[in-house]
């Protein structure tokens, strides 16, 4: 018998897209006339990143152009926690440090399968740790259950694997 289609809903943030990014606000930061002998930085650690620029306004700047790549590379701006505050670093400088999401936690998979049971379609919803298992007979019906994820307005990120048909 022939398995019924599924996916799973996760919340993670592809690494080598993350670096690219990166890779291209620092290039465009170090050519940009108003970061001439600035000491801007972003580093990618594992569960955050660490900008680092001269005073808040640079570091501003510094966030301004890393979001305008990652948005670039197709990566959700939900995924990253940029509210931490900006504390003083070596040198003269100041450091952000902003959080990567990695999985969903609890409250959040409760949102997700609460908006899929009022959706009242005819599939099966499973929280599995960090993801949820989306299971129905109709692939048309997992269809609606990812355009139902997508235009909810959640304050994290939430995105689509495994696919299976």
């Amino acid at each position: 018998m022939a398995q019924d289609p599924s996916f799973d809903i996760v919340s993670k943030v592809e690494r080598p897209e993350l670096q690219n990014a990166i890779s291209q606000a620092m290039t465009d930061i170090s050519t940009r006339f108003d970061f001439k002998g600035s000491n801007s930085e972003i580093k990618l650690q594992d569960e955050h990143m660490v900008l680092t620029s001269e005073n808040e306004i640079k570091l501003k700047q510094v966030i301004d152009v890393l979001t305008t790549k990652m948005a670039k590379r197709g990566i959700s701006l939900r995924a990253f926690d940029f509210e931490s505050k900006v504390e003083p670093a070596t040198g003269q400088t100041v450091r952000q440090k902003v959080k990567i999401q990695n999985g969903l936690d609890k409250e959040q998979t409760k949102q997700i399968t609460n908006l899929i049971k009022d959706a009242k379609l005819k599939v099966q919803v499973t929280i599995q740790g960090d993801s949820v298992r989306v299971v129905g007979k109709k692939k048309d019906d997992l269809q609606a259950v990812m355009q139902a994820v997508r235009n909810a307005d959640f304050k994290f990120d939430a995105n689509f694997q495994n696919f299976k048909g």
